[in-house]
């Protein structure tokens, strides 16, 4: 067989897969409607974080390859979204403008068959979800080179709202321009802490360009696009929605840069079987409060996955801790662990149980 006969054979051959396929998936499609007339007449929601955790664990367990378990996993929540469409189309805030990198935990969770609904703060984000007018918001935690994000575990303490599942993004930061080469480049525009965390690339391969702090990314994007001889750094999505060519990828500074993202809703989530729970709790101001009141997590065998402490607004010096457990809330070790701590806390706010991601 010539090497031309041996492409059209395979050619062929992928698209009968791509038919059955098809066909597939609109087999699945219809079950996904039929599920959703089942829930929609028991009051259940469209959204179910410990279900599909559980269809991509199977998944990315039975990946024979060559695609990698993440390409599985992206497929697939595609997938799931698209069919969760069919029920009902969610509405989610995120910190905004479109582009920014809490867009991008939007799309990784949900898809794009959303409605993402960006806001100007995170203070509106909390808003948007608990007045109803979205259904779920999407709020940055914490940043692995940068620390937690404060605002956001202050919000916390008083919002009714509960994690109903996380996001872990690998923070990709990428130089976008519509000039021709790096030698072209005068001027860059990026969030303030962006720019810190491509300080030495820039230093060497863009010495002499000014570099100016902007809002947000995306906003940066937005610039860089309307101006000659600028350029941005920002992630991909920012790229692709401002139709900028990426001069050079993945320029930051630590390449295991990532941010967790919480995603808030008004539901209690079942296990999945790999599953977190999250807390805040204040502590006795006398020497030794704090271990006494972590000693139940030891003795019953609860693993603390974070340990976070935050000023409380309540007075000077006093402190609250947000603490991540490994186990859902109904594992029974964790519920005998949180009704003790419950007991020797003088508060404590339990913040939801989700699937890890």
């Amino acid at each position: 067989m010539s090497q031309d006969d041996d492409l059209a054979a395979r050619r062929a051959a992928i698209d009968r897969i791509d038919d059955a396929i098809l066909a597939a998936l609109a087999e699945r499609a219809r079950h996904a409607q039929a599920i959703g007339h089942l829930k929609a007449g028991a009051g259940g929601r469209a959204w179910r974080p410990e279900r599909e955790a559980q269809v991509i664990d199977r998944l990315v367990a039975a990946n024979p390859g060559p695609l990698s378990s993440e390409h599985v996993a992206g497929i697939f929540r595609q997938v799931m979204a698209a069919c969760m469409s069919l029920e009902q189309k969610l509405r989610v805030s995120y910190l905004g403008p479109p582009g920014t990198f809490s867009h991008a935990a939007v799309a990784r969770q949900f898809g794009e068959f959303v409605d993402a609904v960006p806001c100007a703060s995170i203070d509106e984000v909390f808003r948007a979800a608990e007045a109803g007018r979205v259904d779920y918001a999407v709020v940055p935690v914490e940043n692995s080179t940068e620390g937690a994000v404060g605002r956001t575990l202050d919000l916390m303490c008083a919002t009714d709202l509960a994690i109903c599942g996380e996001v872990k993004l690998r923070i990709g930061q990428n130089l976008m321009s519509r000039a021709a080469a790096l030698a072209d480049v005068s001027k860059v525009y990026s969030h303030a802490q962006s720019l810190a965390q491509c300080v030495q690339w820039l230093a060497r391969h863009l010495p002499g360009a000014a570099r100016v702090a902007v809002a947000s990314n995306a906003e940066a994007a937005r610039m860089a696009s309307e101006e000659a001889g600028a350029a941005a750094i920002a992630g991909e999505l920012a790229a692709k929605l401002y139709d900028l060519p990426i001069l050079a990828p993945h320029i930051e500074d630590e390449p295991n840069n990532t941010t967790r993202f919480w995603v808030l809703g008004r539901q209690e989530v079942a296990p999945s079987g790999r599953d977190e729970t999250s807390l805040v709790m204040s502590a006795p101001n006398r020497p030794g409060a704090v271990h006494h009141l972590l000693e139940p997590l030891a003795r019953h065998g609860v693993s603390m996955t974070r340990f976070e402490s935050r000023p409380a607004r309540t007075g000077l010096w006093e402190y609250l801790f947000f603490v991540d457990l490994a186990g859902h809330r109904t594992d029974p070790p964790v519920a005998a662990a949180l009704a003790e701590l419950a007991q020797r806390a003088p508060f404590l706010k339990l913040l939801g149980s989700y699937p890890a991601a």
